[in-house]
């Protein structure tokens, strides 16, 4: 190492060892359940939104008698199209994956029930191009099927059934397709069906976009509810409209009160709130499920937010929760089940597809590990955490630590990352000689520092966008690395793709990583 790197090096150790110091608003009393996490339950008879925290987006929901089942847009992560589990519409688990196929990024879906069978209508971009895939099970739980292509050119399905019981398909630009009686084909072509209700030009949106149509049948009634607005872009793009027939092949008549939700200012706690599906609670009264960015952390991608609503003497809906910043009674006769899970993980039961998925992997990806008592083995792939598929996590707090005990076999190295994508990402890696540090997804090549050890644990720190990293090597002390890095511009309106700022561990080059030991908690 030269003289002058030497000299920026202490300059960087002498400043790390101050730490931040920084000043954080004061922040809503969450619920707090395992290690610390958010939690919207406040125990008290009320909940706080989100009802699902971290990178939620699109929620697709359906009742099954006493029980409610969702899944979100999983985009590149595999295993994908997690499906989770409520009584009470406030406290949610994981059930796994319905989709371990690659087929694309995978967007805005619906999840229906009819006749007895399951179906997700899955919009994907299998070699880039877009088209929806149907997938199916006769138990929620699964076996799924493997994804049937529907050959439609489209994004964000929502099922219906007519007057005259036939399916349909409701898209983005709200065009219908008819379905075959059993779900898996289409029956004519795309056809517009209705011209939303726009709202005025001088609004600050990030554009026009209606999609998302989710549609509804009661009282006689079909309601068709969708978004408009763009869903990122500025805070007070995207809100929830809604329009009705009394038949499902029109005419629609536009809602008076629309839109029915919309982020009026950035000094909201929620921004862009829309894509939004109503659902009877278990008490009869009704609900609604959509999506908002949090202010100041869009690195968490888009969260699952729940608003109560009320139908009005002239058959329409309204909101009644506000801009969702206080708390809000839950929902009545509910039963809570356990919420979320403890992300900490020490190998031995099989977390893909619940917590762990794949960024962005090929159609053979599960064939690079191998499971061991107590920990996993990810061969390598690619040169770098850009191209090897990072073993990533979603976290939906606002100050967090993650560790992990890595062992680095082969010509290969890996470590632990902060990943959005690709194009970004932030952490520490090893290999059997060398620390390689990663600063906004490239190696800093003048921090390469020769090490050598069997056994390297890495934490990092995300303390509100400010990120710390650490390391041991074998059994020796921490490490304060020098390098600390500011992350709040990590995400969508930067860097696209709608994702969130994960922990992740890769595996790259000639070589094996052996993953143990992963251990997760929030930080107050």
């Amino acid at each position: 190492m030269t003289s002058s790197r030497r000299t920026a090096l202490k300059t960087l150790l002498a400043s790390a060892a101050v730490g931040p110091q920084l000043a954080h608003a004061a922040e809503p009393k969450w619920g707090r359940g395992v290690e610390g996490q958010r939690k919207a339950d406040l125990g008290n008879g009320t909940y706080l939104n989100p009802i699902l925290s971290g990178d939620h987006p699109d929620p697709t929901i359906l009742k099954d008698g006493a029980d409610y089942y969702m899944t979100f847009s999983s985009f590149l992560s595999y295993p994908g199209v997690i499906l989770w589990h409520s009584r009470d519409l406030v406290n949610w688990e994981p059930i796994g994956p319905a989709l371990t196929k690659p087929i694309g990024s995978v967007w805005a879906m619906d999840l229906v029930k009819h006749n007895g069978r399951y179906f997700i209508y899955i919009p994907a971009t299998p070699d880039g191009k877009g088209t929806i895939f149907v997938i199916w099970a006769d138990n929620i739980r699964g076996p799924w099927s493997d994804p049937i292509d529907l050959h439609i050119d489209a994004i964000d399905p929502g099922h219906a059934v007519g007057e005259d019981g036939k399916r349909y398909l409701f898209v983005n630009g709200v065009r219908r397709i008819g379905l075959t009686d059993d779900g898996l084909a289409t029956v004519g072509t795309l056809e517009k069906v209705y011209e939303p209700w726009r709202y005025p030009s001088d609004w600050v949106v990030e554009m026009f976009a209606p999609e998302g149509p989710k549609l509804l049948r009661r009282n006689g009634w079909f309601y068709l509810v969708l978004a408009v607005g763009g869903t990122s872009g500025p805070p007070t793009s995207h809100m929830v409209i809604a329009a009705r027939s009394r038949s499902i092949h029109g005419p629609w008549e536009h809602c008076p009160q629309n839109p029915l939700v919309r982020t009026k200012s950035a000094e909201e706690r929620w921004w862009s709130r829309g894509h939004a599906t109503l659902v009877e609670g278990p008490a009869g009264d009704w609900w609604m499920v959509y999506h908002g960015y949090e202010n100041g952390y869009r690195t968490l991608g888009r969260q699952a937010l729940l608003e109560p609503i009320e139908w009005t003497a002239d058959g329409w809906f309204k909101p009644k929760g506000g801009d969702l910043s206080s708390p809000l009674p839950m929902p009545k006769k509910g039963t809570a089940v356990p919420a979320g899970f403890a992300k900490s993980d020490d190998f031995t039961k099989n977390k893909f597809g619940v917590q762990w998925c794949f960024f962005n992997p090929g159609p053979d990806e599960m064939r690079r590990v191998r499971f061991e008592q107590g920990s996993v083995v990810i061969a390598g792939k690619g040169t770098s955490p850009a191209d090897c598929s990072p073993l990533s996590c979603i976290v939906g707090d606002h100050a967090y630590e993650a560790t992990v005990t890595l062992e680095i076999s082969g010509a290969g190295h890996g470590g632990l990352l902060l990943h959005y994508n690709e194009h970004m990402f932030v952490g520490v890696g090893f290999s059997a000689t060398h620390m390689l540090t990663y600063q906004y997804a490239r190696e800093q090549g003048w921090m390469r520092e020769a090490v050598k050890a069997s056994t390297v644990r890495i934490r990092v720190r995300n303390d509100r966008h400010i990120v710390t990293f650490f390391y041991a090597l074998d059994d020796g002390k921490w490490i304060q690395h020098p390098w600390q890095m500011e992350t709040s511009g990590m995400h969508h309106n930067v860097f696209g793709g709608f994702l969130s700022l994960q922990p992740a561990v890769y595996s790259a080059g000639e070589g094996a990583v052996h993953m143990r030991d992963f251990q997760y908690r929030a930080l107050a």
